[in-house]
């Protein structure tokens, strides 16, 4: 055992941070009461058996002592044994209180011992110890204490010290403590420390009591005295009052009753951050007026809070860039960017889901797209419910405030549409009762809720919240762009955005993505407008016919892609190829077909047998991709055409745009030949029309096994290859991505997956071919660039596996743009870049 000084030998590996802590408050010369440190191997003695000599502990408190025990684990996040307080406790230190204070004070102060001592030393039943302090309660606790354990209550405070450190070692010791810290990162032989510390007496006449003080607000990081003070009354009231630490007209001020301690306590908080280089929060007391200083630590912080704490700290020079950007974790950036339900407000929990897409919002229900449209157009916040959304609900999706679907996972279709429109979402809500027909939703506990009631939906927990949440606002503010500049400046990998529509770029501009490492295409093609001539080319019989109806396209996308690179200045524009099987553009039940008959004025019994001639078994793996680049060849020369007219415009205006041009769900290298051959045609023909010349790259989205197998050969023909590992995970597991929620959870918690595949990227398998596929592409070409443009891209996880795979850039939906670039600055510093 070692009391604490400024010269003593106390480390933080063996007797634990609060103990080096508490050193560190001395060293500054702040009034920190006689404290001593247990190191680790004495804590494991007294766990195992063999307790110290606690009479010569007690001893350095004094003849009569009161003491504090405290847990002193090596890192404050795993926790730790309860503090107990007054420690030595006994009748005659009852008397003592009773002469000088009065016996409701002393009962008060007994009586708390007795009740904590019984539940956590002796593990007695708490309802036994759970009575208000009052003039026979004291009694009561110590007979039941003497009825159970058949002994009075320890009068011996070296036997009740010896008791408390018993307790709390083993506590520490046992399964449910242990799993509990290792759940949090701690390892299985984590150690812990523990401190005897002298009990500060807060007791009068002058100011006497117990308070906190930390000078940032914990939710939002802007400077804020914050905390309470809870002071003893003159002896004469027996009571305890709270005070207010500042000025405050609802009532009295620790600043107004003891402006001196008031001031030392801010001195003494501003110096502590500076010695230890953290926000921290004091713990004191008064005792008769003096200040002692129990202890400090990190003030606990919300996301928006570590960004500010975090660039304050190194823009005052109290810690470096560097350690500023590893203070802040990459995921908790997604709780900046979007409304966020307020944490200090209570939460009427309907349901859980699946965290699909981080924010908060509230709104009535709508369980149509057309409704949604419908309630966005009248100005009304509405939430968008279904089963789970199709193409055709993009639309609705633009509309709502938030999505909540019954079934989906990670990577489902709403998942990603969700996340690149920044809406709030929750997918696999399977505990939901939706009945789509009565518009109806039954939640687990029964309660109903219908068409137009208010929910909330909390897309960063999974909560589905009852009636309307108070929100923060988005914190992109000043802190947050400068923490992100500084990641910039150290990472070394590229991140660009997914980006489908003007919208989207502009929110990757806002983000400062490097460029648009993915344009859907087909996404254009659902504004209501649009759709109708899609359908048309779709039911077109022949080449000559579909070309009609593409020439109505034409304008569209070329105005699309006008549009983009406009937005994107300059910065590289990499666009998907139409990707989709086209029954997705075809509507599935009876009367969307109808309506469809009407608008193409043909008969129903047409419209019917085209759309079940176009249905597929399993269409993920059917007529999409490249496979409808090389059947109907006129859409791709469309979209090219389109493409490469809007880059002679771009140039027009004085942009330089290099368009990169992308073939999806490529299998074999002919596929590429077959592509690359009318796309050139096209792109020749567009220079000589419009006498100008332009350049553009073509690529390969690999999302097959076989392209990542045979990637050198597709690299032949290919001036970039991007891995679409959405596509690529679901067909190396065979897993529907759309599907795999509903036993994914099931999969993970019995160990089959150690991660959902679809939300870190799988390293042993998925992984493993995208290694052999960029070894063998930059085998075939060594200056061929190679990236990540799945929703991988933006998992800190599978950026730190992109980057040592000698990925060049890695591109995710818009919003999770921020989280990626300083994922990637938090690699730079610590890891080695290469496999």
């Amino acid at each position: 055992m070692t009391e604490i000084t400024p010269s003593s030998g106390i480390e933080a590996a063996r007797h634990g941070w609060r103990a080096k802590c508490l050193q560190r408050l001395i060293r500054m010369d702040l009034p920190v009461p006689k404290t001593v440190a247990l190191p680790v191997e004495a804590v494991r003695a007294i766990a195992a058996g063999t307790p110290p000599d606690t009479r010569k502990l007690a001893g350095h408190f004094g003849p009569t002592p009161l003491m504090a025990v405290r847990s002193s684990p090596a890192n404050p996040e795993w926790g730790g044994p309860n503090t107990v307080l007054n420690v030595g406790m006994n009748a005659e230190r009852h008397a003592e209180l009773t002469a000088s204070h009065g016996a409701a004070f002393a009962d008060a102060v007994y009586l708390g011992f007795v009740q904590a001592y019984a539940i956590n030393v002796a593990r007695l039943d708490p309802d036994m110890f759970s009575d208000e302090p009052s003039p026979t309660a004291l009694a009561a606790a110590l007979a039941a204490y003497e009825a159970e354990m058949d002994e009075e209550f320890p009068q011996s405070a070296a036997q009740q010290l010896s008791e408390v450190l018993r307790s709390m070692a083993r506590a520490w010791e046992g399964t449910t403590a242990r799993l509990l810290r290792q759940a949090k990162g701690a390892p299985a032989d984590a150690a812990l420390g523990l401190l005897v510390q002298e009990m500060v007496q807060m007791v009068g006449p002058g100011l006497a009591g117990f308070g906190t003080i930390q000078l940032v607000d914990a939710v939002t990081g802007a400077p804020q005295v914050t905390g309470r003070f809870r002071g003893q009354k003159p002896a004469d009231r027996k009571a305890e009052e709270t005070l207010y630490l500042v000025r405050d007209k609802r009532g009295a001020s620790l600043e107004e009753a003891k402006p001196e301690i008031f001031a030392d306590l801010q001195r003494h908080c501003a110096a502590a951050r500076e010695k230890l280089r953290e926000e921290m929060q004091i713990e004191f007391a008064l005792e008769n007026g003096a200040l002692k200083i129990i202890d400090a630590v990190k003030v606990s912080r919300s996301s928006r809070a570590a960004v500010r704490i975090a660039v304050g700290l190194a823009r005052d020079g109290i810690i470096s860039r560097e350690e500023a950007l590893l203070r802040v974790q990459p995921r908790a950036l997604s709780e900046l960017l979007h409304y966020q339900v307020d944490p200090r407000v209570e939460r009427d929990r309907l349901a859980r889901g699946i965290p699909a897409s981080p924010g908060g919002a509230s709104g009535r229900i709508v369980f149509t797209a057309a409704d949604a449209q419908t309630a966005a157009s009248q100005g009304e916040a509405c939430i968008l419910v279904r089963r789970e959304t199709a193409p055709e609900d993009i639309r609705g999706m633009h509309a709502a405030v938030a999505v909540l679907t019954e079934r989906g996972g990670i990577t489902s279709h709403a998942a990603v549409i969700a996340r690149g429109l920044g809406l709030p979402c929750i997918v696999g809500a399977s505990d939901l009762k939706l009945n789509l027909r009565d518009k109806v939703i039954i939640t687990p506990d029964g309660r109903t809720l219908r068409e137009g009631d208010k929910i909330t939906v909390d897309g960063t927990s999974g909560e589905i919240l009852a009636g309307e949440a108070a929100m923060l606002e988005p914190a992109l503010d000043e802190y947050f762009t400068t923490l992100l500049h500084w990641a910039d400046n150290v990472r070394d990998i590229g991140v660009r955005a997914n980006a489908d529509t003007p919208d989207d770029a502009r929110t990757a501009r806002m983000f400062e993505a490097e460029g648009i490492g993915l344009c859907r295409t087909e996404h254009m093609f659902f504004d209501e407008d649009r759709l109708t001539v899609m359908r048309e080319m779709i039911f077109a019989d022949t080449a000559k016919d579909r070309k009609v109806a593409l020439d109505r396209l034409l304008p569209m996308q070329r105005a699309d892609f006008i549009a983009l690179f406009d937005i994107m200045a300059g910065l590289p524009v990499c666009i998907r190829l139409f990707d989709p099987p086209l029954h997705e553009f075809l509507p599935q039940d009876r009367e969307g077909m109808r309506e469809l008959a009407e608008a193409l004025d043909k008969p129903l019994s047409d419209v019917t047998r085209r759309v079940e001639a176009l249905s597929e078994f399993n269409p993920m793996l059917g007529m999409r991709g490249v496979r409808l680049g090389v059947t109907v060849p006129e859409i791709y020369e469309m979209q090219a055409r389109a493409i490469f007219e809007a880059t002679v415009e771009a140039r027009r205006r004085g942009a330089e745009v290099v368009p990169e041009v992308m073939i999806p769900l490529v299998s074999a290298m002919r596929e590429v030949e077959l592509v690359k051959n009318r796309i050139d045609a096209v792109a020749a023909a567009v220079r000589n029309e419009l006498k100008c010349d332009f350049d553009f790259k073509l690529g390969v989205m690999v999302e097959t096994p076989r392209a990542a197998l045979r990637a050198g050969d597709i690299a032949e023909h290919a001036a970039f290859l991007s891995f679409g590992t959405n596509d690529l995970t679901q067909m190396t597991y065979g897993l529907s991505r759309d599907d795999a929620g509903r036993f994914m959870s099931t999969y993970v918690n019995q160990g089959v997956f150690a991660e959902d595949p679809f939300h870190v990227l799988d390293a042993e398998g998925v992984g493993e071919l995208l290694l052999i596929g960029c070894e063998r592409a930059r085998g075939a070409r060594a200056d061929l660039t190679l990236s990540v443009c799945g929703e991988h891209g933006g998992n800190p996880e599978s950026i730190a596996f992109c980057r040592k795979a000698g990925v060049d850039y890695v591109s995710c939906s818009p919003f999770r743009v921020p989280v990626a670039r300083l994922a990637a600055a938090h690699l730079a510093l610590t890891e080695p870049k290469s496999l």
